[in-house]
Formats: structure tokens, C-alpha cells, sequence
């Protein structure tokens, strides 16, 4: 449907005026509030995803496509049926203690929403019980742990423990990224997935939730 496209296509711009008003017009129009969810707002995010993936575009682009994406959502919720509503699953992310980088958290958050993830955003020098504590009262599938320094990693670790202490490692996957971040550093403190960019992190939430 052309409409659709249209939004998909002013999302990539990052034009959230228009993508406000095409999603509205889409709504006049009769089409049902998940189609346009699905095929015009979520279906430009994946374009973006892509795109960024493969250094067509910068993280700039990205915030503004997921902003425009943000606001048309916004207008669509109390359109959407139960149900109907994005709901991959539900996420707690943070930048791990000791660590104040936010750029790479927030754009991992705006992929997970992109995808159609809940996510709270816990924010930076987050205590490893702090994180525990959320996805105990949000009921959280995923923990996502954020780290720059190398000198911070070893507060995932205690992420792990924490998560096998609190009884909750069997239900909440818990995943870890960042610049000095491995895939070896993953298996050694027995992480369920390392991911190297946002659209990856994306990626692998909705396959760990699947799973």
C-alpha cells in the first residue's frame, strides 16, 4: 500500500512531522492501526537496521529514524487492538557500574524498540543489583548490559552471578556489548549472547525471545 510506504520512507528520512501526519492519514484511510505499525513504521526501522549494519548511515540517522518512529507509534497506541500492540518482550538495559557512556546504550534501545521491545532504561553506572532487582519486578525476558571500559567489564560477571543467586538465571537471558567487549569474555562469564552493533543486539533479542 503506497500510504505505507510513504511512512516507511519519510521514517528513513527521519521526518517525524510527516510520519505523523501519513500515519494519521493511513488511520483515516481505514487501515487498521498494526498493519501501519507493522508494514510502514516497523518495516522502515528494519531498512534503517540494515542500512546502519552496513555503514550506509550513521548513528545521527538512526535517532532521528527511531524518534520519527517513536512519534508515530505514539499516535497509532490507542488505536491498536490487545495484543495487537508491539510486544516482542521486555528488556532491561543499562550502562554497567562505574561506566558513564549512554550513546551506545540508547541506540541498542532504539533498535529493541524498533523491533518491538519494551525497555526500560536504567541509564548509566547501574549496579549489578539494580539490574537484577528490575527484571525481578518488570518481569524483564532480557538484561542488557552496556560497557566502554575495560575496566568495568567484570561488573557483568556480577550481573551473571547475581541473576543465579536471585533464582532467576533459568528465565531472563542476559546479554552484554560494547567496544571491549568479546565473544570470549561472553563464554567466559556465561552470558547468553554478545552482539557487536545495535541492529545485531536487535537481532539476537528477538531470537533469544523466540528461542
Amino acid at each position: 500500500m503506497a500510504i505505507l510506504d510513504d511512512i516507511s520512507e519519510q521514517l528513513q528520512k527521519g521526518k517525524k512531522k510527516k510520519v505523523v501526519e501519513f500515519c494519521q492519514q493511513a488511520l483515516d484511510e481505514g487501515i487498521p492501526a498494526g498493519e501501519i505499525l507493522n508494514n510502514g513504521l516497523l518495516a522502515g526501522m528494519d531498512i534503517v537496521g540494515a542500512k546502519f549494519k552496513a555503514n550506509e548511515i550513521f548513528v545521527p540517522q538512526v535517532l532521528v529514524a527511531a524518534r520519527a518512529m517513536n512519534a508515530g507509534a505514539e499516535l497509532l497506541k490507542p488505536h491498536l487492538q490487545a495484543g495487537e500492540a508491539i510486544n516482542a518482550g521486555k528488556i532491561c538495559m543499562g550502562t554497567v557500574k562505574g561506566d558513564l557512556h549512554d550513546i551506545g546504550k540508547n541506540l541498542v534501545i532504539m533498535m529493541f524498540e524498533g523491533k518491538g521491545f519494551e525497555v526500560i532504561d536504567l541509564g548509566v553506572d547501574v549496579a549489578p543489583e539494580t539490574f537484577i532487582q528490575t527484571a525481578i519486578d518488570e518481569n524483564c525476558d532480557i538484561i542488557a548490559c552496556s560497557a566502554l571500559l575495560t575496566t568495568t567489564m567484570p561488573i557483568m560477571a556480577d550481573v551473571v552471578k547475581g541473576a543465579e543467586e536471585a533464582g532467576i538465571r533459568d528465565k531472563v537471558k542476559i546479554m552484554i556489548g560494547g567496544a571491549p567487549v568479546t565473544q570470549d569474555f561472553c563464554d567466559q562469564i556465561g552470558a547468553d549472547a554478545f552482539t557487536q552493533d545495535a541492529t545485531s543486539a536487535a537481532e539476537k533479542a528477538l531470537e533469544l525471545v523466540g528461542a
